[in-house]
């Protein structure tokens, strides 16, 4: 049984949503992850790289057939660069990380490389014998240039470098083609580059609005559980104080004793606090508090009780917990400690009543109410009665927590509350009602 104050969206143990959720998805949308546009940019990054391992490959016959034509470390230094910064980006693809760094540094390195080419000649008169191998090269430049610059930037290098590498071809180092040639070379690039930037462009455009419409749907859903949450949980509000208040005014016509009064105006001011509660504006129970505020809460209530709880805490200061919950452990702790007082006979004030607090050992935490009375039979009770459903269970259980009880006739009752609440279901969801029955001491 999960946690209703956690992030999941799925069913609550009452089969329903609450506002702690609403409130979580709320809180993630802010910080959203957009999956569309990471799926889009590694689908991206892995083309660009496969594009230029693929051109890079056909460029090595025709670095080889020149490499007599050029200053054998100058050309050595250009094509180790190239290879290993294309293969750099390689890998970045693969692992995704450093991608644009790697096409950062591949596009410098090409603009490098075509500066540097007529200086590598061995003859800056002779002719090169065909294309320079670096043309091979270009599409991948300008792809990665799309990959790692901003928009603007990623069009001037997809210009700029077509018609650096034009004049290069109009030299005797790049062959010393003519100009139509060398025109058509840098028209051929200049296409092939703005297309791959306008489908970068376009993809990444397309994403973001996806991403931004999920996340407009998410917040308004969330929104939309909220309210539903709220209500839900206002008519369980509305439940509890009704079920509190009547209780008080049962023992309130049943008070012919003095211990009597006093239970009688204890319930009352507990019923009143109630409905201060119920009547205030409501709170963002998505916040957390800790538990060894709970156990103070519990400890002042005990002190004021007519009848002497002991209160034993158990390693409470690190664990935290929802306020929706820590407020449904606290009403069902005092209901189950004045069943104890009304049922339960005469105790020994001597450790008859405890209250035990402490953390469980899956990082929960537990309280057990117990008490040395009467106790009672659990197969006796008729089922009809509903009283410790909704005092007790349907507390904790509303917050995602669990209780139980274990009693026999003349060896007390422990009322067991787990929160959050264990794999296992509730051995009391098969149990009948145990308030206000002879002889119940929890």
């Amino acid at each position: 049984m999960s946690n209703p104050t956690d992030t999941d969206t799925g069913p609550t143990p009452t089969g329903q949503l609450t506002a702690a959720t609403a409130t979580a998805l709320l809180g993630g949308e802010q910080q959203r992850n957009p999956i569309s546009r990471a799926q889009i940019e590694t689908v991206l990054y892995r083309s660009v790289a496969g594009i230029s391992l693929i051109f890079a490959l056909q460029s090595v016959p025709a670095m080889i057939d020149q490499f007599g034509e050029r200053r054998p470390i100058g050309a050595l230094i250009v094509g180790f660069a190239l290879g290993l910064s294309i293969f750099s980006v390689v890998i970045a693809s693969l692992a995704r990380r450093g991608v644009r760094t790697t096409t950062t540094i591949v596009a410098t390195i090409y603009v490098a490389a075509l500066v540097a080419w007529p200086f590598l000649m061995l003859d800056r008169d002779a002719v090169l014998d065909g294309k320079p191998w670096i043309w091979y090269l270009c599409t991948v430049a300008t792809s990665c240039a799309a990959i790692a610059f901003p928009l603007r930037w990623a069009a001037i290098y997809t210009v700029v470098i077509p018609v650096m590498y034009g004049i290069i071809r109009l030299l005797p180092a790049g062959g010393q083609a003519e100009l139509v040639l060398a025109l058509l070379d840098v028209v051929y690039a200049t296409l092939l580059g703005a297309v791959v930037l306008i489908i970068i462009y376009m993809l990444r455009q397309a994403t973001d609005a996806v991403d931004v419409a999920q996340s407009n749907a998410l917040h308004k859903y969330a929104l939309a559980v909220r309210q539903h949450a709220t209500e839900v949980e206002r008519v369980e509000v509305d439940s509890i104080v009704h079920d509190t208040v009547l209780a008080t005014l049962l023992s309130a016509a049943g008070a012919h004793t003095v211990k009597g009064a006093e239970l009688a105006a204890t319930m009352a001011h507990n019923a009143i606090a109630r409905l201060d509660e119920a009547g205030a504006e409501p709170t963002d129970d998505a916040g957390r508090v800790p538990f060894s505020r709970l156990a103070g809460r519990i400890r002042q209530a005990a002190s004021a009780l007519a009848c002497t709880f002991t209160v034993v805490e158990n390693t409470i200061e690190p664990l935290t917990m929802p306020e929706q919950a820590s407020e449904a452990l606290y009403s069902a702790t005092v209901q189950a400690m004045v069943n104890s007082m009304q049922h339960a006979g005469p105790v020994d004030d001597s450790f008859g009543r405890t209250v035990s607090m402490g953390a469980s050992l899956t990082g929960g935490a537990t309280i057990d109410v117990s008490d040395q009375g009467v106790g009672f039979d659990l197969a006796a009770v008729p089922s009809g009665r509903l009283g410790l459903r909704l005092s007790i269970q349907g507390r904790v259980e509303s917050a995602g927590g669990t209780a139980s009880v274990r009693t026999s006739p003349g060896h007390g009752t422990t009322v067991a509350i787990h929160w959050p609440a264990p794999e296992q279901p509730s051995d009391l969801d098969a149990q009948p009602d145990l308030d206000a029955q002879p002889g119940r001491s929890a």
